[in-house]
């Protein structure tokens, strides 16, 4: 903490960190640590890297339930995560196509006994959804038992609600949060412009996922206002009416 006090505390939202591999050094101002894709199936000592985290919440890629899924391992995966300790887990369909009834039967069946993540949007960056069958989608993947829904984005912002450019799909994101209590989602938002833009416009308690580990603190900053990308909107915003 620094020597002197300004005034400025923070109580942002969720920061979902997409973990490539890292050894288990420090974690804080992260909530939620995500083993990308199948990086936990092949990590070494992956219980000493979760005793690391054991204050955290930790998923493991929804890339590698798809995998499952396509093997037929669903009972044994359920297996697995309760062994290691796990509590969360992500089911996603953005590589292999699972029947909308059968995704919303698999997220009411693991939410009995695990806090689900769940996302909608295709990896492809060349498949666009209507705006409309995201809100659909979301909508029943909580009613199904979500916690949570991740808005698919890639790890480099070129996919789900980015354009393949990195442009963000702004409208379409505008449709979804006027039909959806923005809370109830985790942006998928791995580029600084991306992050400022959401927190510029939800403002620092918006839940943003796919964060690299090293843009964990400058998020913070933005969160706080910290940053020029965000100071006159956190720092200078007159105050709300009583």
């Amino acid at each position: 903490m620094p020597a002197f006090d300004i005034g400025i505390t923070g109580d942002g939202g969720l920061t979902h960190v997409l973990d490539k591999g890292l050894g288990p050094r420090g974690w804080e101002h992260i909530d939620i640590v995500k083993l990308g894709w199948g990086t936990a199936y092949v990590t070494n000592n992956l219980e000493r890297k979760l005793e690391v985290l054991k204050d955290k919440r930790v998923v493991i890629g929804g890339t590698f339930f798809e995998v499952v899924y396509v093997r037929g391992k669903i009972d044994e995966y359920k297996q697995w995560l309760s062994s290691l300790g796990l509590t969360h887990v992500e089911i996603s369909d953005g590589t292999v196509s699972i029947p909308r009834e059968r995704k919303l039967e698999l997220i009411a069946d693991f939410a009995r006994d695990f806090t689900v993540l769940s996302e909608v949007g295709s990896k492809d960056a060349e498949v666009v959804f209507a705006p409309y069958q995201w809100v659909e989608w979301i909508k029943e993947e909580l009613a199904a038992g979500a916690w949570k829904v991740i808005t698919e984005g890639r790890e480099g912002g070129t996919a789900g609600i980015f354009r393949p450019t990195g442009e963000m799909r702004t409208g379409l994101v505008d449709e979804i949060v006027h039909e959806i209590d923005f809370h109830d989602l985790v942006f998928e938002a791995p580029t600084k412009k991306s992050q400022a833009w959401f927190v510029k416009q939800f403002g620092p308690a918006v839940n943003l996922g796919n964060i690299p580990p090293d843009e964990v603190i400058p998020l913070e900053t933005l969160r706080l206002g910290l940053r020029g990308d965000t100071l006159k909107e956190m720092l200078l915003r007159e105050p709300a009416e009583a």
